[in-house]
């Protein structure tokens, strides 16, 4: 038997604002006492929930007991910006692109996660948070402009559709001058991530267990995997472990997994004359031509800033922090936005990515019938989804080609030994943000 003891927690403050626009849920299920199941999944977010749905269709009379530390849609995958993006990705490279071979791959696979949402979406009556709307670029800057030319060549090599647009497209639709040009790409679903989560962990709980305000403070490993919380402890024979970053919590790839927060802020309501000001269309979503610039979405009387990343060893963030950053984010609202004036923010909030220094995802059967989903890469809502499903095909051992092909994929390299890290890590961010320019 091993011995795992949670040296931290997942332990989210300030409440999103896609968490704040539901309605209170309902009180939780707190594990309590002891309980036995076929499966204990331990994380209620995209991956958690996915393995949860595969489960129930793979081993429909398994008993299948889902463990979150918080409320569903409380942690990341409620704090995100609420993109399923289908095309290549890359957080860390200047137009988002990487070698045609491997973003072919990644585009299949990305399709494959949003169809499996898709599914559940109308198994569950979700679509009102899960919109195929795709996104947009937008270019502030020649540099940027650059950056997307040479995307929209990528995608041309990758025989994937887009639109170029003119500054006076982006006008049009997001009612402001500030970008002069951009790309639009069909694939990617625009999400309300909490909304989505929650309404998933709903769609389930007549075939899934799930027991929230849980945090897991032990996992004993070995024939019966045993899972501990302050109030109570599952036992079963299989678990799956959807934590993210938190998987360096229980010991397992230490010094293996980068830990950065990113950071949004959303107005309060806009008045009728406001939207008047301001134009264009009212639901939309537009990504940065760089990676580290800021990510807008309007959703109706309401406009979300999101930039900033900064590096979080420990897992959490404060609220000085959240603070300092979202003076960044009025300023970045302001420069985009002067005819709104000084439109207050209601909702300030920060969320946690896990990376690699190779891109490359925690997956596979990481100790006898104990099987992992993550290090999302800042990809969360779609490959968290993705990772989860296969992670519940590779434990129930089903026969989807995918699995061989996540398991193919490299394990996250070592990190660089300290002080470089905490040193380097804050700098190369730093720099990142500051070659955006205009564009954060």
């Amino acid at each position: 038997m091993s011995m795992h003891q949670a040296v931290r927690t997942p332990a989210d403050i300030n409440m999103s604002g896609w968490y704040g626009l539901l309605p209170p849920p309902k009180a939780p299920e707190v594990l309590r006492g002891k309980h036995t199941a076929d499966w204990i999944i331990v994380g209620a977010g995209f991956a958690g929930l996915a393995a949860a749905r595969r489960l129930s269709h793979l081993v429909p009379g398994d008993r299948i007991a889902v463990i979150d530390a918080q409320r569903v849609g409380w942690g990341a995958a409620g704090r995100n910006s609420g993109f399923m993006i289908d095309l290549p990705h890359e957080l860390g490279g200047e137009n988002y692109g990487g070698s045609h071979d491997h973003d072919r791959k990644r585009i299949r696979m990305n399709r494959a996660a949003i169809e499996f949402s898709a599914s559940a979406v109308e198994e569950y009556g979700l679509q009102n948070f899960f919109v195929r709307a795709g996104k947009f670029h937008g270019a502030a800057t020649e540099h940027g402009h650059i950056s997307l030319r040479e995307f929209e060549g990528h995608l041309t090599g990758l025989d994937e559709p887009f639109q170029s647009l003119d500054a006076a497209d982006l006008k049009r639709i997001t009612g402001t001058d500030f970008f002069i040009g951009g790309t639009f790409t069909p694939g990617t679903v625009m999400a309300q991530p909490a909304g989505f989560i929650r309404g998933v962990a709903e769609g389930l709980s007549s075939r899934v267990q799930i027991f929230e305000k849980s945090p897991v403070i032990s996992l004993q490993t070995g024939k019966l995997h045993i899972v501990t919380t302050a109030d109570g402890e599952i036992t079963a024979p299989r678990l799956i472990l959807t934590v993210n970053g938190h998987l360096e919590s229980f010991g397992f790839f230490k010094k293996r997994l980068l830990h950065v927060f990113t950071y949004a802020s959303m107005t309060r309501p806009l008045s009728k004359s406001e939207q008047a000001a301001l134009g264009g269309e009212p639901h939309w979503g537009l990504i940065p031509a760089d990676p580290m610039g800021s990510t807008i979405r309007r959703i109706g009387d309401r406009i979300v800033v999101r930039n900033t990343f900064t590096y979080n060893p420990d897992m959490s963030t404060s609220e000085r922090e959240i603070n300092r950053i979202g003076a960044a984010h009025d300023r970045s609202f302001r420069a985009r936005f002067p005819m709104l004036g000084e439109v207050p923010m209601e909702f300030r909030w920060g969320g946690h990515l896990c990376l690699s220094l190779n891109s490359a995802p925690a997956f596979g059967e990481i100790e006898e019938r104990v099987f992992i989903a993550g290090c999302c890469n800042g990809l969360g809502t779609v490959q968290g989804t993705l990772y989860g499903m296969l992670a519940a095909d590779l434990a129930a051992g089903s026969d989807e080609p995918m699995v061989a092909e996540a398991l193919n994929e490299p394990a996250p390299s070592r990190l660089y030994p300290e002080p470089l890290m905490m040193i380097g890590t804050p700098l190369k961010l730093w720099a990142m943000q500051r070659r955006a320019g205009r564009e954060l």
